[in-house]
């Protein structure tokens, strides 16, 4: 009688090294499958180790494993078919606007095209926003957008104070345009990429005050009541400043648009 070797089992991936556990397990296991699909650890169209295995690899429940996947399944990024395993879906499926999935597809981005994308959002949307704010502004709104680029002049050599009046300048801009839906979205994507390396850049005195250059000519056209020209300048300084903050990281293609 011949015998057959069984098939050699895979080797479990090593589980991630936490110098403290974690509180929340589920949270920092989803955090961590979120990485992995983006890298291609588990491609699309690949499945999930079975639950065993992921126990395994992450030291933990049954019921803690389940209550990640179910968190990737609200993610877009995984589908549980009964019987079939935990499928993982293309890219189209996942929720970009989550800011573990964001965070993720930002620090696997060698070309800095994710980042691209982030900044045409927020340049068409906050053009338009522009572009309201110079038709319903009325002069206590000018006069506050004049005090804060007056105030972003003296702070030129303070970058990090510099930062938080830049964001009050674009906010201001947003209310005044009553658009909550967009300025909602601004915000998202500002609080997920705003703080890492990659989306700040330089954050040299040069930078601040060619920055605040664009901040003041937004700022005239919003007082001369001139909404094409608010639109326009916003769009022309979100772009500029992230071209200098940006750096060399492949080609800004996806920054191009007709004239």
């Amino acid at each position: 009688m011949t015998t057959t070797s069984p098939e050699p089992i895979a080797a479990v991936p090593v589980s991630p090294v936490w110098a403290r556990r974690p509180n929340n397990l589920a949270k920092a296991i989803t955090a961590e499958l979120v990485q992995r699909i983006v890298r291609g650890v588990h491609p699309h169209g690949s499945t999930l180790p079975p639950e065993p295995v992921l126990c395994e690899m992450f030291s933990v429940s049954r019921t803690v494993v389940r209550e990640a996947v179910k968190v990737l399944q609200e993610k877009g990024m995984v589908q549980v078919r009964q019987g079939a395993g935990t499928l993982v879906t293309p890219e189209t499926t996942w929720n970009t606007l989550d800011e573990v999935v964001l965070g993720a597809v930002v620090a696997a981005d060698e070309t800095a095209g994710v980042l691209d994308d982030v900044v045409v959002t927020r340049r068409l949307l906050e053009a338009d926003m522009a572009f309201v704010a110079a038709r319903t502004a009325d002069r206590e709104t000018v006069d506050a957008l004049r005090a804060l680029v007056d105030l972003m002049d003296s702070l030129v050599d303070d970058p990090i104070a510099y930062r938080e009046q830049d964001r009050l300048f674009h906010d201001r801009i947003m209310r005044t345009s009553g658009n909550r839906i967009a300025r909602g979205v601004v915000r998202a994507l500002e609080s997920q990429v705003g703080s890492t390396a990659r989306y700040m850049g330089r954050t040299d005195r040069e930078l601040c005050a060619a920055s605040n250059l664009g901040h003041r000519r937004v700022c005239e056209r919003i007082a001369a009541a001139d909404p094409l020209g608010a639109a326009e300048a916003m769009s022309t300084h979100i772009t500029e400043a992230w071209l200098v903050r940006r750096g060399g990281a492949g080609g800004p293609d996806r920054l191009d648009r007709p004239e």
